[in-house]
């Protein structure tokens, strides 16, 4: 492509990634405010899970779909589906309305971020990768920082419906400019197949699976046997395919086999955490939305910084160690986020996340750069749509199983202390000008149960890192064409 081109669609790659990040910090900001007034806290992990169920499982499809048909195509119309799931978000009324218009959400979210970082994987080297990753990172430091002050903005001055209209302008824009200027490469000219078998099996083990951990009935267990039923034929009718959706040959390299195993445990960690660290912020320590988004914005602001130097550092010390440097951050974070209770300090926990957010600007990017180096030309595209996969997954598991164990815990809590359950919803939409004292034993309660989150956030994260050093040492080569690399770096 010319050289404009190129411009043309990096600056629709970077309206991209601002989408992506403005989405996860301005609608965790307004959460607790959606809930409070349209539905109880029981719906609170269903909101994000709706959202990280559709796009989860879309994921490796999209990958495989624009290693067939072209990346083109299926960007637009994943912005197009994300789009409609913004407008319908917004005109819900009722929290099944909002919970079906965020899984139209995550249907078009499930593609735009995997093929933003395929185009990125498809124009530019090694090494141009490396220099612009610090271009694609100042777009998320903006974002991390707009993004939930905007969303608090929203949420106390105009209503909670903006977080989703505020998507629209940059989304049409996006599309337009990735439409106009890209051309797809056609890296094999055998006739496309599409696995469908494996599509539909990948898809029903995920939903099943999620569902059976955030359900409390005698069904989930059902559910949750199903689900390993369909991984297990899943597994048989991959090992057969012609061009599986779910790359088994890629997972006997050690790299890429370490790099997912490492996204889900990180991302269960990190995306499971910031789904409730505004809920904590404004129902135990009592803040404004606008504060919640102030907390959770050094997160994505270290994030981005340590994103900047760990890739410019990346030639020079190797993937391996910035992983695990990032990954030992992330845990101590993750730690200290498991001590916090209802007399911890806002600005202490700004630190606590702080730390989570470096470890994954140190550990995420090496990886990703590692597995879009060594891969094949022709399998890039799914390569990076799994890894994507792999921390929508954890995340998805971390967001269901914690809000399943805070649901839990909460109930036990306000049982133990006779406590009226609408003392909660209080603490989350409180009356307008009220100066009544909320029961503190209502605040204990929810702390207590939140704290449980951020344990399993640690747990997480522990894992994480142990399964880092696992990842091999070895000079990472850029394979131009099968079985022809050319060694760039080495660790």
């Amino acid at each position: 492509m010319t050289r404009n081109r190129i411009i043309l669609v990096t600056a629709g790659i970077m309206l991209s990634l601002f989408l992506a990040s403005m989405e996860s910090t301005v609608v965790a900001t307004a959460m607790p405010t959606i809930v409070g007034q349209l539905g109880g806290l029981e719906h609170y992990s269903w909101v994000f899970s709706a959202y990280m169920l559709t796009s989860t499982t879309t994921v490796p499809l999209y990958g495989k779909l624009s290693d067939l048909y072209g990346r083109r195509k299926l960007y637009v119309l994943a912005m197009a589906l994300f789009l409609m799931g913004c407008i319908a978000s917004g005109q819900a009324t009722t929290m099944t309305q909002l919970i079906l218009a965020r899984g139209l959400q995550g249907v078009g979210a499930g593609g735009i971020m995997p093929l933003a970082f395929i185009l990125i994987g498809e124009i530019f080297s090694l090494e141009q990768r490396a220099r612009m990753q610090g271009l694609f990172s100042g777009v998320w430091g903006v974002s991390s920082i707009v993004g939930p002050l905007l969303g608090g903005f929203l949420v106390d001055q105009l209503s909670w419906r903006w977080v989703f209209y505020v998507n629209i302008i940059p989304g049409l824009l996006a599309a337009g400019l990735v439409a106009f200027a890209w051309r797809d490469q056609i890296h094999s000219h055998a006739r496309p197949v599409v696995d469908y078998a494996g599509a539909a099996l990948l898809t029903g083990s995920v939903v099943s699976l999620l569902l059976g951990l955030m359900n409390e009935t005698s069904s989930s267990v059902i559910l949750v046997v199903t689900a390993i039923a369909l991984f297990i034929a899943l597994l048989w009718v991959e090992s057969r395919a012609t061009d599986p959706i779910l790359p088994l040959h890629l997972f006997r390299e050690r790299l890429f086999a370490v790099s997912i195993t490492h996204g889900v445990l990180t991302g269960w960690a990190m995306f499971g955490s910031i789904s409730f660290i505004p809920l904590f912020v404004q129902s135990v320590l009592g803040t404004s939305a606008t504060q919640a988004g102030i907390t959770i914005a050094p997160m994505l602001l270290g994030w981005v910084v340590a994103s900047i130097i760990g890739t410019r550092l990346l030639l020079k010390v190797g993937y391996r160690r910035l992983a695990i440097i990032g990954t030992a951050s992330l845990t101590v974070g993750a730690f200290f986020m498991s001590r916090v209770d209802a007399n911890i300090s806002q600005t202490l926990m700004m630190v606590f996340v702080t730390l989570m957010g470096i470890g994954m600007g140190f550990s995420i990017p090496p990886f990703l750069i590692a597995v879009q180096t060594t891969v094949e030309r022709r399998y890039l595209g799914t390569a990076t749509s799994t890894m994507q996969f792999s921390r929508s997954i954890g995340g998805t598991l971390g967001v269901s199983v914690m809000g399943a164990a805070l649901s839990t815990r909460l109930a036990a809590n306000l049982s133990a202390s006779g406590l009226d359950p609408s003392l909660v919803a209080a603490l989350l939409d409180p009356l307008p000008g009220s100066q009544a004292v909320i029961d503190q034993g209502a605040r204990i309660a929810v702390a207590n149960a939140i704290n449980l989150v951020f344990v399993i956030a640690f747990v997480a994260a522990v894992l994480g890192l142990v399964t880092t050093f696992f990842s091999p040492r070895k000079e990472l080569q850029e394979k131009v064409a099968e079985n022809e690399p050319a060694v760039v770096s080495a660790d």
